[in-house]
This record gives structure tokens, sequence and C-alpha cells, in this order.
């Protein structure tokens, strides 16, 4: 579970919450259905009008990884490849084909399958790094979802916010109640900007973010198939791939082995 996903909304919505209180307003003066209504449905139709179903699809679907996902474990495959590259030197690359039927990561399993039948290694490389390509337009297209709610929303919210005041115009007629309409008119303003500044923006940006951890990786793993297809020594490739990993732990275990 990545805990900062759900902290970060939990924090940015209490942050809100509280302020309206410390400012002596009521929690209860931002609930607004109607407000609701006109900013979430508004920005939802703007979006599907905006991006073909597909990618919307695929943006609703990333959704729970990016709360419940575990980062990649670098570690964990460094020692995987090297481990192969150190049997195939005593073995051959053909003696890798029962390991490779267990790997269940299935951009490294394809990678290695390939590998083993003999691919020549610039193309090899090629077609593997084609696949990343598309898996980074992939992430591209995901977070323009979320992206662009943000940019919708705050506009909604001041579309809902001048119908509310539509609406207080037609009752001037009872100057009592001018102040607690127009509050209630711009809860819809509250609205947008606040989903588009700390929930619809920030899924993009950690889409982008989680989603280049494992591009990453899938680097670190063509680095390493094509240095175990190349013979090289099983050290000098782990060596090569603890570069890669962006927490550092790999270079860290490195060091104290």
């Amino acid at each position: 579970m990545d805990i900062t996903s759900i902290l970060g909304i939990i924090l940015g919505v209490a942050a809100v919450l509280v302020g309206q209180v410390l400012e002596g307003g009521s929690v209860m003066a931002l609930v607004q259905p109607t407000a609701f209504l006109i900013v979430i449905g508004g920005t939802a139709g703007a979006i599907i009008l905006s991006f073909p179903m597909r990618d919307l699809m695929a943006a609703m679907k990333v959704l729970p990884y990016l709360f419940l996902g575990s980062p990649p474990n670098f570690i964990e495959y460094i020692e995987l490849l090297v481990n192969l590259a150190l049997k195939a030197r005593k073995e051959g690359l053909l003696a890798l084909q029962d390991d490779i039927k267990d790997i269940d990561n299935p951009f490294l399993k394809k990678g290695l399958e390939l590998m083993a039948d003999g691919t020549d290694p610039a193309l090899l490389r090629d077609l593997l790094e084609t696949q990343l390509s598309f898996q980074e337009e992939e992430i591209t297209t995901m977070s323009k979802v979320w992206e662009g709610a943000g940019g919708f929303a705050p506009t909604v919210g001041i579309l809902g916010a001048v119908l509310g005041l539509i609406h207080v115009m037609e009752n001037l007629s009872d100057p009592s109640k001018l102040g607690a309409g127009i509050a209630v008119a711009f809860v819809a303003t509250v609205y947008g900007v606040g989903a588009a500044n700390l929930i619809f923006i920030p899924l993009g940006n950690k889409i982008k973010y989680k989603k280049r951890q494992e591009i990453i990786l899938q680097e670190m793993m063509i680095e390493g198939i094509l240095s175990i297809q190349a013979g090289e020594s099983p050290n000098f490739i782990r060596q090569k791939l603890v570069v890669f990993d962006p927490s550092g732990k790999a270079a860290e275990s490195e060091e104290l082995a």
C-alpha cells in the first residue's frame, strides 16, 4: 500500500476543513450537494468529451494501483538477473529455459525467452525498447486525463458560482438572505479549485511518478538481459544494474555486501 497517496489526500482535505473552522466558519457550510453535482458532473462531461473511452478506462483502472500498489523491488530483480547470468556462464543460455518459465514479470519473461531463442542483440534491444515507448505513451495519456480534469474543474466551479449568483440576484427582494446565498454560490468555486489542486492534478503527477519507476525497472531488465546474452561476468552485471535503483537501496546493499 502506498501510504503517501492516501495521506496526501487526507492531509489536503483536512487542511481546508480545519482552516474553515479556525476562521469561525462551519464545516457544514461547505457541504452543498448542488455545487458538488455541478463541479463533478461538469468536469466529468468535459473529460468524456476530450478523451476516447479507452483512455478514460485506463485512467480509472490505474487508481487502485496508485493507492494499493507496491514500488518495484529493484534488488529482487537484480539478484534474479545476476543468478541467471551465473547459470548462463556455467551451462549456457539454453539452460535458463526452466528458470524463465517460473518468472512472473511478463516483460522480463518475454525478453529472456527471446534471448534464449538466439535473437540478435540489436534486434532484441530494439524490440524491447519499442515496447517501452508504447508504455511511456500510455503513461502520458493516463496522466493527461487527470491533469485535464484538474484544468476543467476550477472553470466549472466558477460556472457553478455564477449560477448560484444568478439565483441570488433573482431573490434581491429579501436582503437578509443575500449573504448566505452568495456564500453558498462560492462553494462551487471551492469544490472546483480544491478538487483540481488537491486530487486531480496530484493524481496525474503520481501516475507519472509510479509508472516511471516501472519504466526504469524495465530499462534495467533490458540491460541485464543483453548483458547475460553477451556473456558478461555476474559481478560486472550487478555493478551495472544497481545504478538503476532510484532509491539507492541496491547500491547500499552492494556496499554492505
